[in-house]
């Protein structure tokens, strides 16, 4: 059997074990594991995978992972998304579906400290949710603009699935960061602009909140400061080449922590943030160890070069091959972890992309966006599913009717993209 019918092969093995319900992390380092000793012998199969964990948890380039998941969580347990919905709320005043619009702004805030689509989701949802059924927003437009909005998490740096995609495919942190900054602010306009055109066509969607003096909305201003102080000095910093990426992590946790802590968080609040901390990131930590596994043994099976050859051999455009590439993704991003498909996927399709001519940093800003499509379709859809626990009266039917038309608003930003790379690159 020749290496790439032994590579294809396990590839079907992962899948089988993904399946049965097998964790993701263990079903690439095992179909991995098995295909490398069919292909190279056992013994070197063994040593990668004696080797392979000490090389991961032993990079310094994967240190900014916990500091940035850290940073979301101490902002989440200080209760810090309190202080950014209220003062975001007091800038939109008597607004029609102004609640709505400050919960956008919100978690386009909140995600520039976070970097996690599912803790936005659930920080912000605890709060502003309450308020809009409170002030009769229909359920559907509540809790998709919720879900929706948390989805910015993944896109808007400090970004861990571009930080991932950065060290899978050996570019710049601090160029994927930069990159990704233009269309994680679009994202937030046209969300917004979809909250307008909905209340438009049905006023009974949303009602207008109080009027706010000029002095309240300054007042309000001034609790967003902690939250974009912290994002400036963050990305700031990386593009005035002040700090790398990695010191750029541990200042944004310090300064969290320093607000968290003027916030009142005490010791216990933030020994369970550290807790928290360290479980999730030993989740992800497992996946790419799983994926560093599963990268060896595609690397020996040259399926990567018999798939550009297959492709090759059919004379597709281009943007024929970008387009089945990102289908690909919107399919698997309806049954799989965002973070768990860059690490299966990306390994796959990079060389594809590169030998079409597409730049590697654009792909990748094009790719996080298509991925967190998958937060919000069916039938996975987890920051659906995290909005469903705050509430128990809504179906999940009603929550993805909601984020139906954030979908669409999605796809307008990626056809914007992909037609206009200076959105992506033009900051570089």
């Amino acid at each position: 059997m020749s290496s790439a019918a032994i590579g294809f092969s396990c590839i079907g093995l992962m899948l089988v074990l993904m399946a049965i319900r097998i964790p993701i992390a263990l079903a690439m380092a095992t179909s991995g594991f098995v295909g490398f000793s069919l292909i190279v012998a056992f013994d070197p199969a063994l040593a990668i995978l004696e080797n392979g964990p000490f090389e991961v948890l032993t990079n310094y380039n994967f240190t900014p992972i916990p500091m940035f998941i850290l940073m979301g969580i101490l902002a989440s347990k200080s209760k810090m998304s309190d202080q950014l919905f209220g003062g975001a709320r007091t800038l939109f005043g008597s607004w029609p579906a102004g609640i709505s619009l400050a919960s956008l702004l919100s978690c386009g805030i909140f995600s520039a400290i976070s970097g996690s689509s599912v803790a936005t989701a659930a920080s912000m949802s605890r709060v502003a949710l309450p308020e809009m059924r409170k002030h009769g927003y229909a359920a559907s437009l509540a809790t998709g603009t919720l879900a929706a909005g948390g989805t910015l998490g993944i896109i808007i740096p400090p970004s861990i699935a571009l930080l991932l995609y950065a060290l899978i495919t050996e570019q710049s942190v601090g160029d994927m960061f930069m990159a990704g900054l233009l269309p994680g602010i679009l994202g937030l306009v046209l969300y917004a602009l979809a909250v307008v055109i909905q209340v438009k066509l049905k006023p009974g969607l949303a009602t207008p909140g109080e009027p706010t003096t000029l002095r309240e909305k300054l007042v309000g201003l001034k609790g967003l400061l902690p939250f974009t102080g912290v994002f400036v000095v963050i990305i700031g910093g990386i593009y005035m080449g002040i700090f790398t990426p990695t010191e750029a992590a541990a200042v944004g946790a310090f300064c969290t922590l320093m607000i968290a802590v003027k916030r009142g968080m005490r010791l216990e609040g933030f020994v369970a943030a550290l807790k928290e901390t360290l479980i999730t990131s030993s989740m992800i930590f497992f996946m790419i160890i799983g994926a560093e596994i599963f990268g060896f043994f595609l690397s020996v099976s040259r399926i990567s070069f018999e798939l550009v050859d297959f492709v090759n051999s059919l004379d597709l455009s281009p943007y024929m091959i970008l387009f089945s590439v990102l289908v690909l993704f919107m399919l698997l991003g309806c049954v799989m972890d965002s973070i768990a498909m860059l690490l299966l996927t990306v390994p796959v399709v990079f060389p594809l992309i590169q030998a079409a001519g597409f730049d590697p940093v654009w792909f990748g800003v094009v790719a996080v966006i298509t991925v967190e499509l998958g937060m919000i379709t069916p039938p996975v859809g987890m920051n659906v599913f995290v909005i469903k626990a705050f509430t128990h009266d809504i179906s999940i039917g009603t929550i993805f009717r909601g984020v139906f038309p954030f979908v669409l608003s999605d796809l307008v930003r990626l056809a914007l993209i992909i037609a206009f790379p200076v959105l992506t690159l033009g900051l570089l």
